[in-house]
């Protein structure tokens, strides 16, 4: 469906009952990433799942977005649907869309889980200083090295643009806000958003627990998803 800026964004329902919960994947994810999870909590809830663009099988955006546009495509598809109240799990780069969310639509999210969560300014270390240093110093003398992420790297043109402005965002004001129930997760071998990430989060947000799990990395639903379905199911169904 279009739902903003001309874009196609595609999206899910699963299961079955009288409210909702909303899972944000992380990028380069789609509902593929969270479908799995989803089949198998017991909520008793409609699960509702969305492809952010451009993976998954929504559309390229037309313009350069951050994540307000990705705050105001999911509103879209939450209005096309009818849903006014809901309960949000996201992963990643589906927490900074999430935590945005929370900024601009204050009361239609009543719990909130956030999984390796993304949305703060990273640690720099010595070797980053230096490799950033070399980077902008190379490219004064006309030489051009590829420093990206993988993630940056696999992106096309346009996207890239989206991807920068995306992580220069620091949404430490937005998380500051946030009043309502939260569940931080994070995998001890996280090295995409350490556990650091994890404790600022949890001492910005007033009413929130985290908790840490041993032995896995960014994706800690998967690496220890038995371990993580009762917090989830206790958290929002309790």
């Amino acid at each position: 469906m279009k739902v903003f800026d001309g874009t196609n964004v595609n999206y899910i329902i699963l299961g079955s009952g009288d409210s909702y919960v909303v899972f944000l994947h992380g990028w380069g994810g789609s509902t593929e990433s969270f479908k799995y999870v989803a089949e198998n909590l017991k909520l008793n809830k409609k699960c509702l799942i969305v492809d952010f663009p451009p993976f998954g099988k929504s559309t390229e955006p037309k313009t350069v977005w951050g994540i307000e546009e990705y705050a105001r495509a999911l509103k879209e598809v939450l209005d096309k649907e009818k849903i006014e109240k809901f309960d949000i799990i996201s992963h990643s780069f589906g927490g900074r869309v999430a935590i945005y969310f929370l900024s601009v639509y204050t009361d239609m999210v009543e719990k909130l889980v956030l999984i390796d969560s993304a949305g703060l300014r990273p640690k720099k270390s010595f070797a980053k200083h230096v490799k950033v240093a070399f980077y902008k110093f190379a490219k004064y003398f006309g030489f051009y090295f590829n420093f990206g992420s993988s993630d940056y790297n696999a992106l096309s043109s346009h996207m890239k643009k989206c991807f920068v402005k995306i992580v220069n965002r620091n949404l430490k004001n937005e998380a500051k806000a946030i009043k309502i129930p939260t569940l931080l997760i994070y995998g001890e071998k996280d090295k995409d958003t350490p556990v650091y990430m994890g404790k600022r989060f949890n001492k910005l947000i007033k009413n929130s627990k985290l908790v840490i799990l041993k032995n896995a990395g960014h994706f800690s639903y998967l690496d220890n998803f038995y371990e993580v379905k009762p917090l989830i199911e206790n958290f929002i169904g309790g």
